[in-house]
C-alpha cells in the first residue's frame, strides 16, 4: 500500500503519523522543541554557525538562500522539482540520496 496519492501523502499516512503521536502521548514533547528553540532566540540575529549545512529545497517549501547564508555555512544547496513539504513520504529516494551525497562530501568521513 502506498502512502502517496496524486497530490501527496494520503489521509491514511497523515492519520497514521498523528495517531502515533496521540496514542504514545508524545505530541507535546515533540512540539516542545519548537517552543524551546523560539524562547532561546536572542532579540537580534543569531550568531553564525560554523557547521557545514545542506539544504534540500522541495516544492512547497520556500527556503531563501541569501537569508540562510547569513547564519549558516551552506555547502550544498539543491532544488528539487518533485516532492513537497513531506519529502520523506513524497520523494523518499530523492531525500535519502541527497542526505547520503551530503555526508559523503564532508571531509574526514570514515
Amino acid at each position: 500500500m502506498s502512502c502517496l496519492g496524486p497530490a501527496g501523502p494520503t489521509g491514511d499516512a497523515i492519520l497514521t503519523n498523528v495517531s502515533i503521536y496521540w496514542l504514545t502521548r508524545t505530541a507535546g514533547s515533540a512540539a516542545r522543541l519548537y517552543f524551546e528553540a523560539g524562547a532561546e532566540l536572542p532579540a537580534g540575529r543569531p550568531s553564525p554557525s560554523v557547521v557545514p549545512t545542506a539544504v534540500a529545497n522541495f516544492p512547497g517549501d520556500h527556503a531563501i538562500q541569501d537569508l540562510a547564508k547569513r547564519s549558516h555555512v551552506i555547502t550544498r544547496w539543491r532544488e528539487y522539482e518533485r516532492g513537497g513539504h513531506f519529502p520523506a513520504l513524497q520523494a523518499p529516494e530523492l531525500l535519502v540520496a541527497d542526505i547520503r551525497e551530503f555526508f559523503r562530501s564532508l571531509p574526514g568521513k570514515p
